[in-house]
């Protein structure tokens, strides 16, 4: 209960009205360390829970059945009008029955048919008259020897049940009793077991979403302003095809700066579901969260494990999450995510998908100065094991509906929406030279291709906003001064990784990536999926371009001090033509060197 997210769940059970939740504290008074914890921690469940708002029963006898049994009918059967999440407390004493006591009975088993392990085994041989083969004396050398008994004194255990066919009746009636009473349809229940709109494909479809989705050139929009149409769509979209949202979202007291309000807005004629309760209704889509990050991840991911499917073990029907912080606040959602893609990974049931959305990324966050600037931190989305997690990076509006449909496709539970703040001005791709926003979903596209008729000087790697900004401010003089490079915009390595040999060698020959460098406007190492070489690394420009944390300002003075602004941009892609032989040199040599031929 020290936890940091333990105080988080408090407020958040608190605050959606949680009367379903019920906490059993075993109460003793330690944990690994000799210290006891009462030494550190002032108070009992009565204030850790209470001053939360919640409901508090418990007993100071947690090691007897009578106080035990009527404190839990208590908890799940008293009063409760004000519908608070309840707790029940049990004052005990570590080590009970195990003849090791406190913290020293923490993680730590008995030797194998130790003096220790077979004392624990005394009580219950007494009450029960069983003889356990082979009691007090050593464990036997012999393997096959020790299975057998082991599987004896289970045996032994087990007749003691088996003797007493009245219990046995009971427990086999109950059983069944408990089974029998679960109905095969909940009349109450929103969600179609049969209908199942995760595998509806006008949910992904992406080139025929709602035209109101994207947005002509010349608009100024931030590209959160897309997540939150698009959500506002999809839930729309639930509405009116299955009668039921099909995402639930939080948000760390950032619902509309980050734009994931949009989930719970109007589309069209239908009004939106709004906030949940406590501020909204029972159908609210909108969960009223606070600055906690680590909670509302644990909410979302453990939202999209609950499976309503018939047949569970081949798909997923329930509901999927959406949360969302500042870039620069990641890492405090990085514990369960990494833990729901351990489950994802090895359950036998399917689970859903949420979307970890890193808002405010880059040194955009000008205003907020280098507190809130997402350059280092976004690096924990990319700490999970290949093709368990897709890192949409969408640099501008009408980018994010179609990666989010293309992501959301594929059979991976987490999806990683890199968004930013400021409004830009949405490019006019034909008269640029530029392909299409649809091209996003093939992760990386080529922003301007090499000129056929002049000599090739190299690839340039682009990613985040305003590192494309600048890039499409400076199209004409690249041209002007014939510096004949190829531009890439690399927006997702993982969905990249996913299209076929030919268009992933058309974007990037083995040529290319040899002669390359990247732009970004997050730190240099977190492009390590499209850095091919070291020298590569030394001619990139980065938002950690001198390896110093960013100050603050306006987004145009933070631009510029990150070395990131048209200018910069211009310069960065002069060295790096001029530098070609020299770079290329190196690399031969290092090749020649290393086949010994220098």
């Amino acid at each position: 209960l020290s936890t940091g997210v333990t105080h988080e769940t408090l407020n958040s059970a608190w605050g959606m009205g949680l009367d379903n939740l019920y906490f059993v504290v075993d109460w003793n008074d330690f944990g690994i360390d000799d210290h006891p914890l009462s030494s550190v921690i002032y108070g009992s469940p009565e204030h850790w829970f209470g001053c939360h708002g919640w409901r508090v029963v418990g007993t100071m006898r947690g090691n007897e059945w009578g106080p035990v049994t009527k404190t839990l009918l208590q908890l799940f059967y008293g009063p409760n009008p004000e519908k608070l999440p309840s707790v029940a407390w049990l004052r005990t004493k570590k080590g009970r029955g195990y003849l090791k006591y406190d913290n020293k009975s923490h993680g730590s088993p008995h030797k194998i048919n130790s003096e220790l392990f077979w004392e624990t085994k005394r009580p219950f041989a007494e009450k029960y008259g069983v003889k356990f083969e082979g009691f007090g004396q050593p464990a036997p050398k012999d393997p096959e020897e020790l299975r057998a008994q082991y599987r004896a004194n289970l045996e032994a255990v087990i007749n003691v049940l088996r003797q007493d066919q009245e219990l046995v009746d009971y427990l086999a009636d109950t059983l069944i009793s408990i089974a029998e009473s679960v109905p095969d349809e909940i009349p109450t229940l929103r969600i179609s077991r049969k209908k199942n709109p995760f595998k509806d494909p006008r949910l992904y479809d992406y080139r025929n979403y709602p035209s109101k989705l994207y947005v002509p050139p010349g608009t100024k929009i931030a590209n959160r302003a897309g997540f939150s149409k698009w959500g506002a769509w999809v839930n729309y979209f639930g509405y009116k095809e299955y009668g039921r949202p099909l995402f639930i979202v939080c948000a760390a007291d950032l619902a509309d700066s980050t734009m994931i309000s949009g989930f719970a807005k109007a589309w069209e004629d239908f009004p939106g579901y709004g906030w949940y309760q406590r501020y909204g209704s029972p159908e609210g889509v909108l969960l009223p969260q606070e600055i906690t990050e680590f909670a509302n991840a644990g909410i979302m991911v453990g939202l999209a494990t609950v499976n309503f499917a018939e047949n569970p073990f081949e798909e997923f029907n329930g509901f999927y999450g959406a949360c969302s912080t500042y870039g620069s606040f990641a890492y405090l959602k990085y514990g369960p995510f990494r833990l729901f893609s351990q489950l994802a990974q090895d359950c036998q049931l399917k689970v859903g998908k949420v979307i970890w959305v890193a808002g405010h990324s880059g040194p955009e966050t000008a205003d907020d100065s280098r507190t809130h600037f997402g350059i280092f931190s976004p690096g924990v989305t990319q700490l999970f094991p290949k093709g368990q997690v897709i890192n949409l990076h969408p640099w501008e509006h009408n980018e994010v509906p179609v990666v989010l449909g293309e992501a959301l496709k594929h059979d991976v539970p987490i999806i990683i929406l890199h968004l930013t703040r400021p409004a830009i001005v949405v490019p006019d791709r034909e008269a640029l030279g530029m392909p299409s926003h649809f091209e996003a979903a093939k992760g990386a596209y080529i922003v301007r291709d090499y000129r056929p008729d002049q000599p090739r000087m190299g690839t340039v790697i682009v990613q985040g906003t305003s590192a494309m900004v600048s890039i499409t401010k400076i199209l004409p003089k690249l041209d002007e001064e014939g510096l004949n490079v190829k531009i890439v915009a690399a927006i997702s390595p993982e969905l990249f990784a996913m299209q076929p040999e030919e268009y992933r060698n058309k974007v990037f020959s083995e040529a290319d990536k040899v002669d390359s460098m990247c732009i970004t406007t997050q730190a240099r190492w977190l492009m390590h999926e499209w850095l091919f070489n070291k020298v590569a690394e030394e001619y990139s420009l980065s938002a950690d371009w001198d390896n110093r944390w960013r100050t603050g300002g306006t987004v145009d003075e933070v631009i510029e001090e990150a070395h990131l602004s048209p200018r910069w941009v211009l310069e960065g892609i002069r060295r790096f033509v001029r530098d070609r032989e020299k770079r290329l040199e190196r690399l031969e040599r290092a090749l020649k060197a290393s086949r010994g031929t220098l």
